[in-house]
């Protein structure tokens, strides 16, 4: 009978650990273990020109630049810009002493009363007949002549004021009050900054491969800011020392934030790439796979992913290659680690 017992007690037990066992397996299947991600290498594909640019230095330049001046001469008595002020057509630049002006004004309006009182005395005298012919055109020419000094006289005093010929930036010729100005002599600059020239040396054995079209980036480190480049106009002379010639990108300035003088990068796309204006989406070789049909293919980063991205690609240049279409700037191209992904493998960096 104790044989029995213990018996029942020993089933007991094993029944209690197979539950056990059997609890802890259905509680494993609700807490399935999530998958590792695998560590790959990415690259973010950005909008460049490409590989194989050249990059110089540049400077800012103003479209065009209107030297403004007095016609007369005389002290200068006040300038109302600074460097720097923006202005607009019409606007006041500055001003110089107007007393000789005003005094051969005054000169030129008695001589213009003069010769209107002559003018009415002979003109009775003309009337009645009793003035010979040659005294009256005598007497016409001088009020002629009173009227056109009057005239002069008075654009003197007028120009004794100089505004401005047209819109712009003042540039830093700008002359003091108290200095004497002499006929054309500039007292300040307006700079056209609607749009700017970007300045930038470039070796004779380059030159042949830069066109008036090709494609250009400026970045402007003071601004932070890249700038896409228009026409590019060449120098034709070379300095005799450098042997590099000058040549000028047209950028649009919206904004004017682009002054004059500052310094940039100017990036001139590569002739590997001259047939490819894709926005210049460059990879590494080693990143593009084959598949099985024959296409080819990139691994991209997409929510924690791996995404199979189908791409076409341009010329290459040392490791890298251009990609054509399937890529965008902002994508994120998986560079290494690859070899173990398949769609929707979770990723990580």
């Amino acid at each position: 009978m104790m044989k029995m017992f213990e018996s029942s007690k020993v089933l007991t037990v094993i029944g209690c650990c197979l539950m056990t066992l059997a609890l802890a397996s259905c509680g494993g299947k609700k807490e399935e273990a999530k998958p590792i991600p695998v560590v790959v290498k990415t690259e973010v594909a950005n909008e460049q020109i490409g590989f194989g640019n050249r990059t110089y230095v540049g400077v800012v330049e103003e479209e065009s630049s209107t030297a403004v001046s007095f016609t007369g001469s005389g002290m200068l008595t006040r300038v109302y810009v600074s460097e720097g002020q923006r202005v607009g057509r019409g606007q006041l630049i500055a001003t110089i002493d107007p007393t000789q002006a005003r005094n051969m004004l005054r000169a030129a309006e008695a001589q213009m009363a003069q010769a209107n009182d002559a003018y009415n005395r002979m003109k009775q005298l003309y009337d009645n007949n009793a003035l010979p012919e040659i005294k009256w055109v005598e007497t016409q020419s001088k009020v002629d002549q009173a009227k056109a000094q009057l005239d002069l006289a008075r654009k003197n005093v007028a120009d004794c004021a100089v505004h401005a010929p047209c819109s712009g930036v003042i540039g830093s010729h700008v002359m003091s009050a108290g200095e004497t100005v002499l006929p054309a002599m500039p007292v300040a600059t307006i700079l056209n900054i609607n749009n700017v020239k970007i300045k930038a040396s470039v070796p004779e054995k380059e030159m042949a491969s830069i066109l008036p079209n090709t494609p250009t980036r400026i970045t402007v480190e003071a601004l932070q800011t890249s700038y896409q480049g228009g026409r590019i106009e060449k120098g034709v002379e070379a300095d005799p020392l450098t042997h590099t010639y000058d040549i000028r990108i047209l950028v649009p300035n919206k904004g004017q934030q682009l002054l004059p003088g500052m310094v940039c990068n100017v990036e001139i796309k590569g002739s590997g790439l001259a047939d490819h204006d894709n926005g210049g989406v460059t990879v590494p070789i080693t990143a593009v796979q084959q598949g099985a049909d024959g296409d080819k293919f990139v691994w991209l980063m997409v929510s924690g992913k791996a995404h199979r991205q189908q791409v076409q690609l341009g010329a290459s240049k040392g490791d890298r290659i251009a990609v054509s279409s399937g890529l965008k700037p902002g994508d994120v191209v998986i560079i290494e680690g690859f070899h173990r992904l398949s769609e929707g493998t979770a990723v990580e960096r």
